[in-house]
């Protein structure tokens, strides 16, 4: 059992037998001397998707869900759903992009060796990796001399989402992004 300082973003915990995965994490220290520290924990409800905000003192004990990690692959979209493999027994797991929110925009074609949860043997969540390599489809035009400036532009990439990347950059263009906040990272 984790106590409320020891949590990490993606770590699934259990209320009232629902599992939440951890979203966000924010510390608030005491303004006096004797108090405690405060985290302020934004969850996130993995069988209905809603959010949920609590508030924990630094050693509040809380309850870790009875969850599987296994590795998957991306396989394929069957109409709505993302169909996902299991690499250990080759069972097929699948999501709606609903389920997924947020994360269908970093799923590539060929995507290998990350996380799926598993809750009684119902896939109900996947863990992205950190960083995912994404084509460059369509920007402004490169400006010279832009790499003597630290100015962005948008750019949006292969699968949809839309990134500030800088403008030295082209359509065509490998870029690396970071999957939690959704930032340019580099050139791939």
């Amino acid at each position: 059992m984790p106590r409320a300082k020891d949590l990490k973003r993606g770590m699934i915990i259990d209320f009232d037998g629902v599992p939440h995965a951890v979203k966000t994490i924010d510390c608030k220290s005491p303004s006096s001397r004797g108090a405690s520290t405060y985290y302020k924990i934004r969850y996130n409800n993995l069988q209905t998707g809603t959010k949920r905000d609590e508030s924990h003192k630094a050693d509040d004990m809380l309850a870790e869900a009875d969850c599987f990690r296994t590795k998957v692959n991306y396989s394929y979209m069957d109409g709505e759903n993302y169909v996902f493999m299991d690499t250990e027994d080759y069972s097929q797991h699948s999501l709606s992009a609903e389920d997924l929110g947020d994360q269908v925009g970093y799923i590539t074609e060929g995507m290998e060796e990350f996380n799926a949860l598993l809750l009684e043997g119902t896939i109900i969540g996947i863990e992205l990796p950190t960083i995912v390599t994404l084509e460059v489809m369509e920007t402004a035009p490169r400006l010279k001399g832009a790499s003597a400036t630290n100015r962005n532009k948008p750019a949006t990439l292969s699968t949809g989402i839309e990134v500030q990347v800088p403008e030295y950059l082209e359509v065509g263009e490998m870029v690396k992004v970071h999957t939690t906040t959704g930032e340019f990272l580099s050139r791939d």
